[in-house]
Parts: C-alpha cells; structure tokens; sequence
C-alpha cells in the first residue's frame, strides 16, 4: 500500500476526502450548463461573494456557512433584479460581482483579526478541516442540487437551442434561469466553505471546458464533465496530503493542467489531421 493510499484511508483524511466527492461531481455537472449559457464567470463571481458573505457574518459571531449560503444566494437574486432594471448590465454584473465580493472580503480581512484567518482558508481551502456534518451537507448539497436540475435541464436546454419556443406560447423562460442561477449559488456558497474560492471556480470550469471540445453529445459531456471533475480531485487530493501542500491550489494547479494538455492535444489532432 502506498504512502498516499495509507494517508487518504487515515480517519483524519477520510471524511475530508468523502466531503469534496459530492462538490467533485456536482460542480461540474452545474459548470456544464453556465458553459451552456455562457455565464462561466458565474462560478468564480458567486464563489467570491460567498466567501465576502461568511466573513461579514463572522463579525457578526454568526456560522460563516450561513453567510457564504446568504452571500451567494443574494448576489444571484441581486444580478437578476439588476439586469431587469438594467438591461445595460447584462453579461457584466457577474464581473461586478466578482469585484465587490473580492474588495469587500479583502477589507475584512485586513481590518478585522477575527476574519484573517478564515479569509486564508477560504482562499487556501478548508477542507482537510472538515467533518461529520460538512460531510452530510455535502450529500444532501449533491441530492438536492441533482434533482433540480433534472427538474430544470429541459427548460434550460430549450431556451438555449429554441429560443423562439417559450415566445411563441406567450411565457418565459426567466423563471428557470432564475431558479438555476439560485441552485448554483447555494451550492456554490457550501461548496466554497469546504473546498475554497478558487478549487470551487476550477471544478465548474474545468471538466466543462474539456467536456465541450471532446464529447460527441450532451449526455456525454456531462459523464465526461463529472469524471474530470472526479479524477482531478482524486488526484489532487493525493498529491496534496503527498506534498503536505493546500489542497484549493493544488486542485487549481491540477485542472488548470488538464485543461492545458486537452488544449494542445486537441490542436495538435487538428494539425495532424
């Protein structure tokens, strides 16, 4: 038995890695769907409010999942009510979520010592810290998020390929986008109190990002979305209890060279070819 298998059956580790499993499989199955819309961005800006959100609470001796849950949910019901106010901002307010999470979580940090350590793991990734309970709310984050969106994949994918199908029997499809945006918000804002800002923004772009260059259909790219996702994560996992190394970057540094070769593996099928 190697080093690495020995540590990550360790009941120190074990919970830790049973916790991320769900977020390694969930995030890139909602990741799919943001590519779909072309609202990527949507992982990195949700997950940075979450994070802005569990250290505002903080200061409030309040449990941070409660303000990463709020951070993040707000900021989609926030973008929605923006965008229909302000039409101008659609395709920017995630951006500019993004920027008031990030300045806000950094002001925190710096001016609250309360909050400085939480603001680290939160971008390192807390997640060797995780137990019983982070590990139940990850199965039932993974539960409930599947079932909506079996709930809400045929709206999402008419809307997108038949656009014209909702206006023309006189509805909407608004209602399911909202109704999305707020599932991967709420289960982006736990995600991120386990696994960090960052690990959680790679698991959402990543395997997606893989999965539409390689897969021949839908259904494929969402197995092949979940495996990357999964197989990054295992590895990472290892190589970081192996390094003795934060887990959030090591899963970045993992995925983000994944990407790289399935990019010039596949320019350099297309130069052969």
């Amino acid at each position: 038995m190697t080093l690495q298998t020995e540590l990550l059956f360790d009941p120190l580790f074990l919970t830790p890695f049973l916790t991320g499993l769900p977020y390694a499989l969930l995030l890139p199955l909602l990741g799919a769907y943001l590519r779909l819309k072309d609202e990527w961005l949507a992982a990195l800006a949700l997950a940075q409010t979450a994070a802005a959100g569990a250290l505002v609470v903080l200061a409030l001796a309040w449990p941070p999942a409660v303000g990463g849950l709020l951070g993040a949910l707000v900021a989609a019901a926030g973008k929605h009510g923006a965008e229909g106010l302000a039409p101008a901002l659609r395709g920017a307010a995630y951006a500019l979520l993004l920027l008031f999470g990030w300045g806000v979580a950094v002001l925190l940090v710096a001016n609250l010592p309360v909050a400085e350590r939480l603001g680290h793991a939160l971008l390192d990734g807390q997640l060797y810290f995780t137990g019983t309970a982070e590990l139940l709310t990850a199965l039932a984050v993974l539960a409930v998020a599947t079932l909506g969106v079996a709930f809400l994949s045929r709206a999402l994918l008419t809307a997108h390929f038949f656009p014209d199908h909702f206006r023309a029997r006189g509805r909407s499809a608004s209602r399911a986008h909202l109704l999305f945006d707020l599932l991967v918000a709420a289960a982006l804002g736990f995600a991120t109190m386990s696994v960090g800002v960052m690990a959680a923004f790679a698991l959402v772009f990543v395997p997606p990002f893989l999965a539409f260059h390689r897969a021949g259909s839908w259904r494929r790219g969402l197995v092949y979305a979940m495996g990357c996702g999964l197989g990054g994560y295992v590895a990472a996992f290892a190589l970081a209890l192996l390094l003795d190394q934060p887990f959030g970057a090591v899963l970045s540094l993992v995925l983000a060279a994944l990407a790289l070769l399935g990019v010039l593996r596949a320019s350099t099928g297309r130069s052969g070819a």
